[in-house]
């Protein structure tokens, strides 16, 4: 009985002293997942606590759980428009860019470690591929908002990368313990991972978004249904020989994706359950390292993770994505960069415990030490580098707070708050507001009491405002709130004024005494500045021209809208 006290009081304690060191990481700039993995081994066998843990399967256990829950709620944060943007290249890079990244990091270890081809290529298949936690967790919570050909790549590619590197690492476990099948069995075992991972998880996450939507449910039990749904589709595929954490990101994109009051209770719910999952998962694996073992290692280990960032990673960015896409050089360099690892390396390096490999903790050792150095080195370097190679967009301004007011199944209304913080709305009267034609004001708040909002109202800075609105109008919403510290770094950014993307560029031209080749006078702007930047823009993209920086600041459905311009 007291083993369970102790249990649940060195848990508690663990858990609590994770979440408070997360204000470490953002006031010393530590990546957290390192900070989760530091409190791990000190409260190892080695460390101030002495807790004994060396139970790899059960470790194996609690990785597969926490890594489902963590793409889980990567899919259903991820757009299908943001999806289509990246799906190509990041597919490139989880399949092909795994593969040379593994081969090449391989060799390298082969030569540092002495060891034989094969047991260079296993670790080389082990640290092969970005980890989701690690991507998911730096993107979101570093405050970077990379622009969206960029960021959709890196989350896409972390979320679908794991069935190579599985496939890798089963395949050469087998290999060195003389059970690998033929080469008939081992191509059709790579063709199911991806194969059944994609039909399971978009079949199963469909029929899960219709039923969620469907259901008429407590609040409470929307979350924990779709949790249960995708450990199904998890669980199945992984039956059926599939990948089971492709199936489940997938299963996760087409629930995210299916518009109704669902998502407000399941989205909040599944955030903590990420949480949850990356602190217990890093604590765990911290707790399985044995410090001084790894210390016999470090200098090699770093040898290796040097060169898988500086080397391998590049290599195979370089030759996945840059010939066939249109990524600009910064960009490519920045997503080389980001080839961030975490925890998915480490439950990796448990395979060879579980096949039985020879000297299966040097494997284990090698992983923890590049997954330190790389949440160091890489993740530690993230936001300097996504400024210094421009791929940073500036943060508007969004609502407060919002939330459904549960009057329609879909597309319901909803209540956002916003505090005035724009200058130019000192003083104005409510109806000159240029709001949207179907959204209105139900309520204002100054000095803490509620007045009722009226068209002479004159608004005042730090007002509380309640708008009743649909999520189209939160475009012209927050633009209409926007702060001066940020209306000064979208001018900063996108320029001190933008243009129509419909304006014709010989209007343009005649304006600014440009010249046009004869097949750009009958474009519009939109389209003169997608042509430019290759195709596919997105906000940020930016063209030098004729002594002007034009620079893509709003788009819908895939189109130009607005056009900022810089004189320079």
């Amino acid at each position: 009985m007291d083993a369970i006290y102790t249990f649940f009081l060195v848990g508690g304690s663990l858990m609590a002293l994770s979440i408070l060191a997360s204000r470490l990481s953002s006031m010393v700039g530590l990546p957290i997942l390192l900070i989760f993995l530091a409190l791990g081994m000190l409260a190892g066998e080695e460390g101030l606590l002495g807790l004994e843990f060396d139970d790899y399967t059960m470790a194996f256990t609690i990785g597969h759980l926490a890594l489902a829950m963590i793409l889980l709620d990567g899919g259903l944060r991820t757009r299908l428009k943001t999806f289509r943007v990246g799906f190509r290249p990041a597919l490139s890079l989880a399949t092909f860019g795994v593969f040379i990244t593994s081969a090449i990091v391989g060799v390298i270890a082969m030569w540092v470690f002495d060891l034989t081809l094969v047991q260079g290529l296993l670790v080389g298949a082990i640290v092969g591929s970005t980890d989701a936690a690690a991507v998911f967790s730096m993107l979101s919570g570093r405050g970077v908002n990379l622009n969206e050909r960029v960021g959709a790549t890196l989350e896409i590619e972390s979320g679908t990368n794991d069935p190579m590197a599985i496939f890798l690492t089963l395949m050469l476990v087998e290999l060195l313990v003389g059970d690998i099948g033929g080469t008939s069995e081992t191509l059709l075992f790579f063709v199911s991972q991806f194969g059944i991972g994609i039909i399971v998880g978009l079949g199963g996450g469909w029929l899960s978004a219709k039923l969620l939507r469907w259901l008429d449910l407590a609040p409470g039990l929307y979350a924990m249904l779709a949790l249960a749904l995708g450990f199904s589709v998890f669980g199945l595929t992984s039956v059926l020989g599939g990948s089971g954490f492709l199936a489940i990101y997938l299963a996760g994109l087409m629930i995210g994706n299916q518009p109704g009051r669902h998502l407000n209770f399941i989205l909040p719910v599944h955030d903590g359950l990420a949480w949850l999952s990356q602190i217990g998962l890093f604590l765990v694996l911290g707790l399985l390292v044995t410090p001084s073992q790894l210390w016999d290692v470090a200098l090699p280990a770093s040898l290796v993770a040097l060169a898988l960032i500086f080397v391998a990673r590049p290599l195979a960015v370089l030759i996945t994505i840059k010939p066939f896409f249109k990524f600009r050089w910064r960009e490519t360099i920045f997503i080389a960069w980001v080839g961030l690892r975490g925890a998915v390396p480490i439950v990796l390096a448990i395979f060879p415990f579980i096949g039985g490999v020879e000297n299966a903790s040097l494997y284990f050792n090698i992983a923890f030490a590049v997954v330190l150095m790389s949440l160091l080195i890489q993740g530690g370097s993230l936001t300097l580098m996504a400024r210094w190679l421009k791929v940073e967009v500036p943060i508007g301004t969004t609502p407060n707070r919002r939330g459904p007011l549960g009057i329609l199944p879909e597309n319901d209304f909803e209540m956002f708050v916003y505090v005035v913080e724009n200058e130019d709305l000192e003083d104005v009267p409510i109806r000159l507001l240029r709001f949207p034609s179907g959204a209105l004001i139900s309520a204002l708040f100054r000095n803490h009491t509620m007045l009722h909002p009226k068209g002479s109202t004159r608004l005042k800075l730090g007002d509380v405002i309640c708008v009743i609105g649909r999520t189209e109008d939160l475009v012209a919403l927050n633009r209409l709130f926007n702060g001066d510290a940020k209306l000064k770094q979208e001018r900063a950014f996108f320029g001190t004024f933008t243009l129509d993307g419909t304006a014709q560029m010989q209007d343009i031209a005649q304006a600014y005494g440009l010249t046009l080749s004869p097949g750009e006078q009958d474009m519009t702007l939109a389209e003169f500045v997608s042509l430019r930047v290759g195709g596919h823009p997105v906000v940020g993209d930016d063209v030098d021209w004729h002594g002007i920086h034009w620079v893509v600041s709003d788009m819908e459905g895939g189109n130009i809208t607005r056009v900022g311009l810089r004189l320079y």
